[in-house]
């Protein structure tokens, strides 16, 4: 019937079929569903799939597909705002399912990251894991070590782990870094040396760039156009390096954002030492960088200087500063610029406060008295914020209503946050790596298990059938030994037991 209509009367006119559909493209939702109320005409017209395809995508929804792979884009654009809904109620009331990445070895975090479900852990044994959140049934590979197990002395701390779509990465104490593929196999595809300590490690968001800063050096290694991994750029600094970032969606040779106590450094191929940043006797306390924009916190002395510490915004291209924000007497512990809706930035303070900003204004939009002991990382999309806190906290917050909506609590502070539209990754870290008067031998696999560090994954999808939202633990098959993990090896449904 569609194909047969020639004419389409608009008021006291005939207009064609294509014509009429241009002038529907400008409709919303509800003014398609009234003009579909018209006439049998109006409503195949109102009823298109063109029309719903475009209306799916401007929302956000499917992109990834084509017009032909729905045979209703009405139908499908319902489904997908009813499963949003959905989504945003069982976050607010904490429903879904929530897992421990734990690790049973009896060695101590050192740190995590998370790409996209994807989450890598460092531990104290020189051991690398991965786990895949996006599956329940999580199996974690432990990445082939650096150093060989015939190496004398026992193996170095992992410092700094770091990961993308493509790529792992992770720094030692002794100066080593190995880059495993995500797509090769556990063996590394690279490594390299500094000759002390590394301090602070950057993986580029897309991509295959690694950079690291060691003593007053910043390295940065990338895979030539054959493959070959080779240090792309070395660069000298005066000072010791804190803070280390990549700047995203680089077209031709890397760009380095690097904070070096006081100082912050835009280091380019073509401009190797230029200084973006720098106040004597203000040293740089945090920074993120988004592709055009850098955001870091700097800490005054409000005593003798009567200015407060601030957050300040440079414009990475033409290397002037934007904006600057805040007014407080707390040190700025984190800034998440990147991750944040356009024009907003969401920060963490000494004085256990989380603040969001407009990047138009210069006053925050609003202000949570958020943790007990100052806030250690945060993260926002455009409706709630999540922070964490040194004593343990895992906050969310309805950024509107400026009300908290749940927190939960582990013994370490919290070092990472990340989250997505259905599931939130949390990791707290032990800041004492060796603690005094615990004997943890890889013998003795049960004690001091309130030392190490745990790692959260929090599943908020409704996508999940009702067994499958159950706990891992719970839907053991009994093929396991009952072992030093407490694995009890419970079934669903109980009366299988």
């Amino acid at each position: 019937f569609q194909n047969e209509i020639n004419e389409v009367p608009f008021f006291d006119v005939q207009l064609p079929y294509e014509l009429a559909l241009k002038i529907f493209q400008y409709l919303g939702k509800a003014e398609l569903g009234r003009c579909a109320q018209v006439s049998r005409t109006w409503k195949v017209l109102a009823e298109d799939e063109v029309l719903w395809y475009r209306l799916c995508q401007q929302e956000g929804y499917l992109l990834d597909t084509s017009i032909s792979d729905c045979p209703c884009w009405k139908l499908a654009l319902k489904s997908c705002r009813a499963k949003e809904r959905t989504l945003k109620t069982n976050w607010k009331n904490r429903v879904g399912a929530v897992s421990q990445l734990q690790y049973e070895l009896g060695k101590i975090l050192c740190d995590v990251h998370s790409c996209d479900g994807v989450v890598i852990a460092g531990y104290t044994s020189g051991e690398v894991r991965l786990w895949d959140t996006r599956t329940w049934d999580y199996t974690a590979p432990i990445l082939e070590p650096m150093h060989s197990p015939g190496d004398a002395g026992p193996q170095p701390h992992v410092s700094f782990v770091r990961i993308n779509s493509s790529l792992a990465v992770a720094a030692y104490e002794d100066g080593t870094v190995g880059v495993w593929s995500l797509m090769f196999g556990r063996e590394p595809i690279h490594r390299y040396q500094h000759n002390q300590r590394i301090q602070a490690l950057a993986l580029s968001a897309e991509g295959a760039t690694v950079a690291t800063a060691s003593g007053f050096e910043v390295k940065v290694e990338s895979p030539n156009d054959r493959g070959f991994w080779q240090t792309t750029e070395t660069f000298e600094i005066q000072k010791l390096v804190n803070f280390l970032n990549l700047v995203p969606d680089v077209t031709g040779s890397p760009v380095t954002v690097a904070a070096a106590e006081d100082v912050v450094y835009l280091l380019k191929a073509e401009d190797p030492g230029k200084i973006l940043h720098s106040v004597y006797g203000q040293p740089v306390t945090c920074l993120d960088v988004s592709a055009h924009e850098a955001a870091f916190g700097v800490k005054t002395f409000g005593w003798l200087l009567n200015e407060p510490n601030q957050i300040l915004l440079y414009n990475l291209e033409t290397s002037q500063c934007l904006k600057k924000m805040g007014n407080s007497m707390g040190d700025f512990t984190c800034v998440n610029l990147q991750n944040s809706p356009p024009n907003m930035l969401v920060t963490g303070n000494k004085d256990r406060r989380v603040r969001v900003f407009d990047l138009r204004k210069s006053e925050p939009l609003c202000s949570f008295y958020a943790h007990q002991l100052g806030v250690s990382a945060v993260q926002m999309d455009d409706w709630k914020i999540v922070s964490g806190g040194e004593e343990g906290l895992v906050c969310v917050w309805d950024q509107r209503m400026g009300t908290k909506l749940w927190e939960m609590h582990a013994r370490h502070p919290v070092r990472h946050v990340w989250f997505n539209s259905h599931s939130l990754i949390t990791a707290n870290i032990p800041d004492d790596k060796t603690p005094r008067g615990a004997s943890i031998a890889d013998d003795d696999l049960t004690a001091h298990r309130k030392h190490r560090g745990i790692i959260y994954a929090y599943e908020f999808s409704v996508d999940q059938l009702a067994v499958e939202s159950v706990l891992p633990i719970c839907r053991s098959s009994y093929d396991e030994v009952t072992g030093y993990n407490y694995n009890i090896g419970l079934a669903v449904p109980y009366d299988n037991i």
